[in-house]
């Protein structure tokens, strides 16, 4: 067993992990080069040598072929939070293009996620589209999605994706725009060797199980329309196209939520399971799918948003491995409401979470247990402080319903 309780050091031992920024080798494609460093950090190398004026140039170029070609120019996935934001303010703002906003709205949302998205739409005025899958289909993928990926968000990562690209095929929009480059803050590819971006990424990014091979005996097929991706014949036809802004513009995720916030007053809030407060605001359920990253992998978003710290100089590896051990071991609040809507129990959620575990085969039981047990014992008042936190739309419905009864 190789948990070390030493506060000031990484928590597993039979781990390596980046010498630069500290990301453990359990992430998925991570690898490190001769000196020790990890992809993601070789990428941030990349683009600080990286011709942006040109990139940029490039992006323009690209812009002004499909600028006043159709009753609109390009979609742009919005969904609340501060990368979609970000992306109205560059297309609508800085280069003049008339976006069709188009949400999958997983039906998590926060408070503030709901507030931010209303104001983006006032804000940028955009034409929007928005599906909405039935509390009772979202209460099932997210039970499916725990036992198919190991996280609860598979709707959420397959809706992104596909939705956007019914409504391009179907209204005949050949452009999509997205934000944040996947070499930004993962493995998975970098600025000099970046991941083909076609109608398939979201499968291998993150939904990680295509819609026909998520349908089961309690979700068939015909409930997960929203989850199907056009044909490749017809993603041809339409000729659609999607592009990251953040391949083409120097991304910069601290410096955009301060424009965003302070220029146009998008919102931040509290996030479990981070210290940052604007990454996945949008959204209740985070908290779920980071815990159950670290119970597979043994790290969770303390470490995501550390690293990208230590990269820029902002944290010492002492400062991390501190900050990893107050949030990454942490259970959220919000698995209550997992649990209340999946029909799992706790028992049966970690079994579920072991299997992930050993499949990921970087860590055992008996190291998980031992980050999770001492964390409890140096936390030990935080149960019985527990917040009961659900979607906006559920908070909204029960304070309806509870007024009907008391006016009574």
């Amino acid at each position: 067993m190789s948990y070390n309780s030493d506060v000031t050091k990484p928590m597993f031992t039979t781990m390596e992990y980046c010498v630069r920024c500290g990301m453990p080798s359990s992430e998925e494609e991570h690898a490190l080069d001769e000196m020790g460093i990890c992809v993601t950090c070789q990428s941030q190398e990349q683009k600080m040598h990286m011709n942006w004026s040109e990139r940029e140039k490039m992006l323009e170029d690209i812009l002004s072929q499909y600028k006043g070609k159709g009753d609109y120019d390009c979609i742009i996935a919005i969904s609340g939070g501060k990368d979609s934001a970000w992306q109205m303010h560059v297309i609508k703002n800085v280069f003049g293009l008339k976006p069709l906003a188009v949400t999958f709205n997983q039906n998590w949302h926060s408070k503030v996620g709901r507030r931010n998205l209303e104001w983006c739409l006032e804000t940028f005025d955009v034409d929007h589209i928005m599906f909405t899958p039935s509390r009772s289909l979202v209460n099932r993928c997210a039970r499916r999605s725990l036992e198919a990926i190991g996280d609860a968000c598979w709707h959420c990562h397959m809706g992104v994706g596909a939705f956007p690209w019914q409504i391009a095929v179907r209204y005949n929009i050949p452009l999509m725009i997205f934000g944040e480059s996947v070499a930004e803050n993962s493995c998975k590819g970098s600025y000099e060797s970046l991941l083909e971006f076609n109608e398939d990424y979201f499968v291998r990014v993150s939904a990680k199980v295509p819609t026909e091979q998520f349908a089961c005996d309690y979700i068939p097929l015909r409930d997960l329309a929203p989850f199907k991706l056009p044909s490749y014949q017809e993603i041809k036809d339409t000729g659609v196209i999607a592009l990251h802004l953040g391949n083409y513009m120097f991304w910069d995720g601290e410096k955009q939520t301060e424009i965003l916030r302070d220029k146009y007053g998008w919102q931040e809030d509290d996030v479990e399971g981070t210290y940052k407060r604007y990454k996945s605001v949008e959204c209740i359920m985070p908290g779920v799918h980071d815990y159950t990253k670290f119970l597979k992998r043994g790290y969770g978003r303390g470490t995501d948003f550390s690293a990208q710290d230590r990269r820029a100089g902002l944290m010492t590896q002492e400062e991390q491995n501190r900050v990893v051990r107050d949030y990454d071991p942490k259970e959220p609040e919000v698995l209550d409401y997992y649990l209340e809507i999946s029909g799992y129990s706790k028992e049966e959620f970690y079994s579920i979470m072991d299997r992930h575990r050993e499949k990921v085969g970087r860590l055992s039981k008996e190291e998980i247990v031992a980050a999770l047990e001492d964390y409890k014992k140096k936390n030990p008042e935080e149960d019985k402080n527990r917040r009961a936190i659900r979607p906006e739309r559920v908070e909204m419905v029960a304070d309806i319903n509870s007024s009907k009864t008391s006016s009574r």
